[in-house]
Order: structure tokens, then sequence, then C-alpha cells
């Protein structure tokens, strides 16, 4: 443990480090549709030197039942009060890679998808809600700190502070992460009033009311100990009317509680010197296996052979916010004027994907756009690419510009949130720099960031740069792991 650990300890008169319970709709690797669920299933274990006993309570979904269920323990089973309804629900124990899961069982809300959508959404994670703050005191575990994710589980400090007054729920300390802004969890107040019991009093501006609506998140943005999302651009850039999304007003309320803790990406599943998924393994100081990787991406994308033409690589959501609009103003003239390929991964808006299918057929043989997603097929793409695009809207973290570093792809990115923290633009003076950003959201600026791109291409020495300095930033959990340990131990 470093030295300044032991000193907070002693200032604080413990002997210990904090044992914390992560709430996620989420986690790796038993559920997964996001990032969120990378960084809830990666924090434990980055933890561990830390001397944090930190453990994860999760729904038991349908996708872990199917491959779990013979290796759970069964805890307890009780049952919670949704409104007038009695809801069963059930505690299961499961150890995977030595971190361990508290499985909240259900099969009405957990037994099909992970997010229902709407308001069936909003009755799954109130029920879970309620379910996490009466399973606390029968666990065998006893936290100090709940760690909130997202608003499916912003509501956990709010039912503490009001509904469970002088029991332990309300003794512990409360750590809300917002991983976006956007996803907030409305809906009418009469509903959440049924489900959850929550009194009038707190609908309202100065609580959880917003634009007529009940807000999970401004809930547990109000109520929460502490805040914090998930890079310190954007907890700067959600304080504004542009990306607050309507609570920038409490953010700035509570900005001295307000702080930005860049994820991490797990190093042991992307790592270039032994990813199983590739078929050639290199490092920075070897790239020769780099180049295996380009030309099996090529061929089985079917492009053309060609390792002197840069490729220009996209894994993403096709949508507005990952700033395919942009993508998809430019991607005809780049194609027409330069020499390059351009791969695509992902699933999206429909006029994207219709877009895209019709670019692979203008441009056959030089761009291929998978619609859908395969994991085996994302690692060989930023293994085999040259670039990595990720020109967004908006983004509070992003993980796949560290990944894209990680094995020598070089990003292309806006300057904003994570990517702005993340991303150090190429300074052609002094040859520093880990890849190309631009400012304004304009498809302009990224057209003409493209071209940079590929005049550096050019030249073997400036990219083998750009390379090396990619390749040696350390985007692993242990810094991040570092920083929620400080914000913890200044909760408590």
């Amino acid at each position: 443990m470093k030295k300044e650990f032991r000193d907070m300890l002693k200032e604080r008169g413990r002997k210990e480090m904090p044992k914390v319970l992560l709430a996620s709709a989420e986690s790796m690797p038993l559920s997964k549709t996001g990032g969120l669920a990378d960084v809830v299933g990666t924090l434990p274990k980055a933890f561990r030197p830390l001397g944090i006993d930190a453990r994860v309570i999760t729904p038991y979904h349908r996708t872990i039942k199917d491959k779990y269920a013979g290796k759970t323990e069964h805890l307890c089973h009780f049952y919670s009060r949704l409104g007038w309804r009695e809801a069963y629900v059930g505690i299961e124990k499961l150890v995977v890679d030595g971190v361990i899961f508290y499985l909240i069982d259900n099969e009405q809300y957990f037994g099909d998808k992970i997010y229902r959508g709407g308001y069936p959404e909003g009755e799954q994670y109130a029920f879970f809600s309620r379910a996490v703050m009466d399973a606390i005191p029968v666990l065998d575990f006893v936290p100090e700190v709940v760690h909130c994710n997202d608003w499916h589980t912003a509501m956990l400090p709010m039912l503490a502070h009001t509904q469970y007054v002088g029991g332990m729920q309300d003794r512990l300390k409360y750590l809300l992460t917002i991983h976006n802004i956007a996803f907030q969890g409305k809906f009418g107040f009469d509903y959440v009033q049924d489900l959850l019991g929550v009194d009038w009093r707190y609908y309202t501006p100065e609580f959880m009311e917003l634009n007529g609506c009940a807000d999970f998140l401004k809930a547990g943005c109000v109520f929460s100990d502490r805040i914090n999302t998930v890079s310190p651009s954007y907890a700067e850039e959600i304080k504004t009317p542009y990306y607050g999304e309507g609570l920038e007003g409490i953010l700035n309320a509570r900005s001295g509680q307000l702080t930005g803790i860049v994820n991490g990406i797990d190093k042991e599943v992307f790592d270039p010197h032994s990813d199983p998924l590739i078929p050639a393994h290199f490092n920075r100081g070897m790239l020769r296996g780099k180049a295996k990787c380009k030309a099996a991406l090529q061929e089985r994308m079917g492009l053309e052979v060609r390792p002197e033409v840069p490729v220009f690589a996209m894994v993403t959501r096709m949508t507005e916010q990952k700033g395919f609009d942009l993508v998809a103003a430019i991607i005809d003239d780049m194609m027409t004027w330069s020499d390059m390929q351009f791969v695509l991964l992902g699933t999206g808006d429909a006029r994207f994907e219709d877009f895209m299918r019709a670019a692979e057929q203008r441009w056959k043989g030089r761009l291929c756009a998978y619609i859908g997603y395969n994991e085996d097929l994302a690692h060989l793409i930023y293994a085999g690419s040259d670039f990595y695009v990720m020109p967004s809207r908006f983004e509070p973290c992003g993980l796949s510009q560290m990944i894209a570093m990680r094995y020598g792809s070089i990003p292309i990115v806006r300057e904003t949130g994570g990517l702005r923290d993340t991303v150090q633009p190429y300074n052609r003076f002094t040859g520093e720099g880990t890849g190309f950003s631009f400012g304004r959201y304009d498809a302009y600026d990224l057209k003409e960031t493209m071209y940079r791109a590929l005049e550096c291409w050019s030249n073997a020495e400036i990219m083998n740069g750009l390379i090396q300095h990619a390749m040696s930033v350390d985007f692993g959990f242990a810094l991040s792991a570092e920083e929620y340990a400080r914000t913890y131990l200044w909760m408590l």
C-alpha cells in the first residue's frame, strides 16, 4: 500500500481500507451491453493491491443464469414491498475470477432482457433498488460505501436517507458515478410513487422533479454523498446547458463534491502481446505482428491486401452521439480523393446502417461495413488498423480510443470528454503526441484531421513515433482504482 493511503488511514483513525459494494445493472464477465459492465467488473480486481474489499451486487439476469446457475450459492430469500405488491427477492452468491458477486434473483424482472426499455425498465430497476436496500442488512458482508452506477441505481441514496432513516442503510456513504448523463430514468411521479412510495414532498425541483418528470438520476445527484463521472473534462462539461441535459443546476450546486475519474481498460484482455483473438502478437518493440494482423484484417473484410495503404477503422454504435453523421458526410470525399481503406464494425440507426451498406457497394474492395457485433473481429480491427476514428458529439470517457492505442492504432478524435483527456494531439514541431484531434463538431474539421493523418502516414519516422508514444501510455485501471480509493476515504 502506498504511503499516501497509509497516511490517509492514520488521519481518519482507521486500520484498513473501506469495504465497498458496487451496485450496477450489469457487470463483466456476467452481463454486458456497454462500457459500464467493463468498469464495474474490473474495478474490484484493481482494488485488491490497495487492500479494498469490493464486491458487486447486480441482477441475476437470464444471461447469467444460463451460464452460471450451477455455480451459485443461495444465501437467502425474502419478499420486498414494491408499492402495493410483494416481490420475491433471492440472493445468490457467485465468485468469478476472485470477485464476489451478489445476484438479485426475480424471474419476473430479470428473466428476459437486461434493459426492457420505457416504463417496464423503470419497474425493473425500481424493484432492483428496493431489493438492494433490503438485501444490505442480510448479506455476509458489511459495506461502508455503496458505489452506485447510472440511473438504474441512483435511487439508492434517496431511499436510504428518506425511507431507511435510522437503519444501517442510512449510515452508509453513497457515491454516484455518472457514466452517461443522457440516460436519466425519467418517469411520471405517480408511477414512481406507486412503485417506491416516494413522498410527494420530494416531487419538487429541489429534489427529483425535472421538466415534469420524476428523474432517478437527479435524485441520486441530490442525495448521494459524492458524485463522479468518468473523465475530468466530462465533469466540467456536464455543468453546462449544452452537455448537462437539464442537470447542470444541481451539478453546479454540488460542484464541490463532483469529480472526474478516467476509466481504464483491462490490460489482460486487451494485450497485443498475448491476445488469443488476433493472428499474430506484437509489442511496441516488435511491430511485425501488427503488419500480419493488418493483412489478416484486409483479407477477412474483403479488402485489397495492400500494406502501403492506411486502414481507417471504427468499432462503434452508428449514432449521432458517436459522430456518425460527420462520417457519413465525408466518407465518399475521402475515398474519392485519398488512397485509403475503411472498415466498420457496429450497429445503430437504420439510416446509417443503410448508408454504410450502400457505401460498401460503391467502394468494393476498399470499404467494408460489418453490421453487427463480433468480439473476435473487434480485436482484429484494433490490431490491424492504422487509424481509429472516433469523432463523438459527446463522450463521457470512451474505451475504444484507449484500446486502439494499446494496439498501435492511432486515434482521430473530437476534443470532448474523455477523448480530450486521453488522446494527446500530435505536435509536428516536437514529435510528441498519441493521436489527432479537432475541436468543432463539424464534418469539414473531421475531414481535415483525417487528411493530416494521411500526410503523416507517408512519413515512416513520424508514424513510428506516434505508435511508440500511443502504445507506451498506461491505460490500466490501477490509476483509476487509486482515484476511487481516495474518493472513498474522503467520504468516510
